[in-house]
């Protein structure tokens, strides 16, 4: 089958997550769903609407991807509307993964912000399931409100079944919030770990992103044990368009992760 050509999925489930954003299950029409390592993507193509990358943010017990979408435009929100038993187009999985193995032996730090916890979820459902090969766990978590918060559930189950340090801060509390408020970065001195013993997961919005690592090295943390999940604007997944191009890296095929020691330099460069 030509790379560009899209692979029939069924919607299996449909999760509604928060009010703009729903987690999908697809698995295909016909065989097996193509293995995938954390930190990839597929294209997933809304029928007569277009197509986009979506981080895969798990496998189903059913053997499906696990893909979660916030409506930010037509094809995201197309791909939101999507019922069980609808069909969908998917390439991939493509991209480079986030690097579980070099973390072994080690502390470890995910910091998420916002939707970037999507990506990060087979990471520290890795973590939790085989907590015996790293160091101390830390997860801290930035979002908008309480209400926007992604997998509530899971973020509980991770700090009480799984000893994972969880913290979340909000950018704007409700009535009822007692947590911390303000940005991501500011938990970073609210967890326990060894900086120069610790590997670093972080995937949010590209300020933040660039906050936490540069604040991560700081502390003492190397460049090149603090990974990222740097995203452009892809339109074929293959290296074939150029539209992701961050300097001399094609997002699509040298990311979407990359070690900060590798894309401090570029995202430092306004409107690169």
């Amino acid at each position: 089958m030509h790379p560009m050509t899209p692979v029939p999925y069924r919607v299996r489930s449909r999760r509604p997550d928060r009010a703009d954003t729903v987690t999908l299950t697809l698995r295909p029409v016909q065989g097996d769903c193509l293995p995938f390592l954390p930190g990839q993507f597929t294209m997933l193509y809304a029928p007569g609407v277009g197509e986009i990358p979506i981080s895969i943010s798990g496998r189903a017990r059913s053997g499906g991807y696990v893909q979660t979408i916030r409506a930010v435009g037509a094809v995201s929100a197309a791909l939101c509307r999507m019922r069980p038993g609808d069909v969908v187009g998917v390439r991939g999985p493509y991209g480079t993964s986030w690097d579980l193995p070099a973390a072994a032996g080690l502390d470890v730090v995910v910091a998420a912000g916002g939707l970037g916890l999507a990506p990060l979820r087979p990471v520290v459902r890795e973590l939790a399931a085989h907590a015996s090969r790293y160091g101390r766990v830390s997860l801290i978590v930035g979002t908008r409100t309480p209400a926007t918060l992604m997998y509530p559930g899971e973020l509980a189950r991770w700090r009480d079944e799984h000893d994972i340090d969880v913290k979340i801060i909000v950018d704007h509390p409700d009535h009822a919030w007692k947590g911390p408020v303000g940005l991501v970065t500011r938990l970073i001195d609210r967890i326990v770990f060894e900086p120069r013993r610790t590997f670093a997961f972080v995937c949010g919005p590209e300020l933040m992103m660039r906050e936490t690592a540069d604040r991560l090295v700081r502390r003492g943390v190397p460049a090149g044990r603090v990974a990222l999940s740097v995203e452009r604007d892809m339109k074929c997944g293959v290296g074939r368009c150029g539209h992701c191009q961050l300097g001399p890296l094609l997002t699509c095929l040298d990311g979407p992760v990359l070690s900060y020691e590798r894309a401090a330099g570029l995202l430092a460069v306004p409107e690169l």
